[in-house]
């Protein structure tokens, strides 16, 4: 049991590290997450206010803001209490939000619900909708940009760092990264992939913006590369781990739990974990990517309790 310091308390938590301490820093962290795309995603009283009222919907549905969680988390064990991690971590949420947007389009996955309410293109109509996530996106660089400027950045090594980090988040979002993955998911309905492709197009779609999650924040610490190679070990094993279980909640889950429709991979003839391994399989999987996820991380001590915690949290959740 740890105690845990770092720039998100201020001081050392006096509660010892545990299922509850976790869960109350986990909704600390998503507090602040919130908080700060409430006051990022203001309605202006102009003509398109109507676009950044569909803006603001989709980013402020809830969810369980798990990658802006990490972001803040990994900075915190590293020590980086700079100004730029909230920004930099909201942006990150920003690019998923936009990527729910269009991934519930009727063009693509054709969802009428996410996290219990209409999904963005049911209240708005479709056309605002894509818009409203193509100016998430550009929302997040803005995001990033000014936050850099506003730092004042002192040394040439610093603006590196900084430039390295938005790279990383950019790569993680497109072709060779989320954008990749939803191809695969795409042009693989009706067929039956094997495990290869099933994986590789997980580590793109859903794996690439929670490694970014974790290596952003680790460059903008100034982590070194061995620090840096375990992080982003941890965070392809988390990111497995997330989809293992979400394919297995697809099968296994609620409505009620879920907010929006189970069943949704079958109907489309997705290949999935399940589908592949069955259900025994898949949870074997998870059971192996959970592990593998808490073995990259042996070589931080009690600093990664609450990274420990989250690949639990991640494998076991109900939601």
């Amino acid at each position: 049991m740890n105690a845990v310091m770092g720039p998100e308390t201020g001081a050392t938590d006096p509660i010892p590290f545990g299922r509850d301490a976790f869960a109350a820093r986990l909704a600390r962290y998503a507090a602040r997450v919130d908080a700060e795309l409430e006051a990022i995603l203001t309605v202006p009283d102009v003509p398109e206010r109507r676009l950044h009222e569909a803006m603001r919907y989709s980013a402020s549905s809830g969810g369980k803001r798990i990658r802006p969680v990490l972001f803040l988390a990994v900075g915190d064990m590293l020590g980086g209490g700079s100004s730029l991690m909230l920004p930099f971590a909201c942006a990150l949420e920003l690019i998923h939000a936009y990527s729910l947007i269009h991934d519930d389009l009727p063009a693509m996955d054709n969802d009428d619900f996410r996290r219990g309410r209409p999904t963005s293109h049911k209240v708005f109509g479709e056309a605002m909708a894509i818009l409203a996530g193509d100016a998430l996106l550009n929302r997040s660089y803005e995001l990033m940009l000014k936050s850099v400027l506003e730092a004042g950045t002192e040394s040439a090594a610093d603006l590196a760092r900084c430039v390295r980090a938005m790279r990383c988040l950019a790569d993680a979002a497109g072709a060779c990264g989320m954008v990749g993955g939803q191809v695969i998911d795409m042009e693989s309905e009706g067929c039956q992939a094997d495990r290869n492709l099933l994986e590789r197009m997980h580590r793109l779609k859903t794996g690439a913006l929670i490694r970014a999650a974790v290596a952003s924040p680790a460059i903008l610490c100034g982590a070194g590369p061995e620090e840096e190679a375990a992080l982003a070990l941890y965070a392809d094993h988390l990111g497995l781990a997330f989809q293992i279980r979400d394919d297995l909640l697809d099968v296994q889950g609620t409505e009620a739990e879920l907010g929006k429709p189970i069943g949704s991979d079958a109907r489309n003839g997705k290949t999935t974990y399940v589908t592949l391994l069955g259900g025994d399989g898949a949870r074997m999987a998870l059971s192996d990517a959970r592990r593998a996820a808490l073995e990259a991380l042996s070589g931080f001590g009690g600093r990664a309790s609450f990274l420990r915690e989250m690949a639990v949290f991640v494998a076991d959740r109900t939601f």
